[in-house]
């Protein structure tokens, strides 16, 4: 746990680039004008030192520690900090005597929950009577969907704020301050800010880490005191596109690709499943999304879409990363392009519904099978009509729901692709059947 002067600066001279560029004002905050430009709510109940108990959601490096420290300083509220990485309950009960003794001296207290979503249920719900009694007034953060990570009871006694990603000519100006304040006989090439500000991807700490490795690096050899662009090929290692395997990034990108695919943007489609691929994520786990894709948005429009996608998993899985996402790339681009249809995802979820909803209907005794002389007996399989011995290969009039359940249409084909003939068809035997019931 930890609290302290905001202001305060660490005596080594090791001291991080990224810690030496903190802000002290809200001025100072790079991004986030949604939220703290003139005028916005945030802004007024921070500076007028109004506090109230918040959650701030947003990607790693966009300010959520700092915004919660400023919050603290306008109000001169004691600022306590825990990390549910390292915490548990004890650091909790410790913050709240901490929070209570400062109540005796008539101080308000902000105790700052960093990465609450890694907080079981029965820690989050803790902090529940403290901030409804006032004890503390209570920031949290999250890099998670709150509605998914954090307690409900919690959720509702919290206004959410979302943070957004810094833009890159946010990035860049912050880059070109930082350079002039720390380090003023630099000499830096064009563009080479702006490229920083492109591989930090949205993240302040992460840019100016970068730019505090561009300086080691270039404090040698024939490169002494200039960045140049060959040192962003060093650096590329470093940033990475904002991806992770089990937060909100992950589930937007997989619904970006998806959504591309299904609205036949091959373009797009191959952009998202290359920001993912560069990303790290595990292209046989792209691959399984796709053969969704080809039975959920394609379907019988283009049956080929399933094959070839089921083939393009087959190559990975045979030939792994990076020779098999060619193949991925293929089943994506084709997805992309085939003809669309959602009929058959939208009959199997009515047939599914109307099998929940009807209970256990009797199988008809035309139906049944009839291996035995018993079974034969009973009436199995009487009034069958084999199919193939029809004209057509059509039974016309003959019925397959059981009784007390009439006819439904589930399947209703598109005039798109394949479908189109297998609506033709359809309308045809329907026809034949009308003609064959009972008047």
């Amino acid at each position: 746990m930890k609290d302290g002067d905001l202001f305060a600066r660490p005596t080594s001279g090791n001291e991080p680039l990224a810690s030496r560029m903190r802000p002290t004002s809200l001025a100072q905050l790079v991004g986030q004008r949604h939220l703290l430009g003139p005028g916005k709510p945030l802004r007024h109940a921070i500076e007028s030192g109004k506090l109230h108990s918040f959650l701030l959601w947003g990607p790693p490096g966009v300010g959520k520690t700092t915004l919660a420290r400023l919050a603290a300083s306008h109000s001169d509220a004691l600022f306590l900090q825990i990390s549910a990485v390292f915490s548990g309950i004890k650091d909790i009960r410790d913050a709240i005597e901490r929070a209570k003794e400062a109540a005796g001296r008539q101080r308000a207290t902000v105790l700052f929950v960093d990465e609450i979503h890694r907080f079981n249920k029965s820690q989050q719900d803790a902090f529940l009577p403290h901030i409804e009694d006032g004890t503390v007034f209570f920031i949290g953060a999250t890099t998670e969907n709150p509605s998914f990570e954090v307690n409900n009871a919690l959720l509702s006694r919290l206004r959410v704020y979302k943070l957004e990603s810094v833009s890159e000519s946010e990035l860049t100006e912050l880059l070109e301050r930082a350079v002039c304040e720390c380090f003023p006989a630099l000499e830096v090439d064009p563009g080479f800010l702006t490229s920083l500000a492109r591989m930090a991807d949205g993240d302040v700490r992460q840019s100016l880490n970068l730019l505090e490795l561009s300086v080691n690096l270039a404090s040698g050899g024939d490169s002494m005191g200039r960045l140049h662009e060959a040192l962003l090929s060093q650096l590329a290692t470093a940033g990475t596109p904002r991806f992770d395997k089990h937060g909100d990034a992950f589930y937007d990108q997989i619904s970006a690709l998806h959504k591309s695919v299904r609205g036949s943007d091959p373009d797009a489609a191959l952009y998202w499943l290359a920001r993912m691929l560069t990303a790290g994520c595990d292209p046989i786990y792209i691959g399984r999304r796709c053969i969704r894709m080809a039975s959920e948005d394609i379907g019988l429009a283009d049956p080929r879409a399933l094959q070839l996608t089921l083939d393009a998993v087959s190559v990975l899985e045979r030939l792994g990363s990076p020779e098999g996402e060619l193949a991925l790339a293929q089943a994506v681009t084709f997805l992309a392009c085939a003809a669309k249809s959602n009929a058959v995802y939208r009959a199997f979820k009515s047939a599914m519904a109307s099998a929940r909803t009807t209970g256990s209907l009797e199988v008809p005794l035309h139906l049944r099978n009839a291996p035995t002389q018993l079974m034969r007996e009973q009436g199995h399989g009487q009034g069958y009509h084999y199919a193939h011995d029809a004209e057509e290969g059509f039974s016309a009039g003959q019925q397959y729901f059981p009784d007390g359940l009439s006819p439904t249409i589930f399947y209703e084909p598109t005039q798109r692709g394949l479908e189109q003939q297998i609506s033709d068809k359809l309308a045809h035997w329907r026809s034949l059947s009308a003609q064959k019931a009972p008047r």
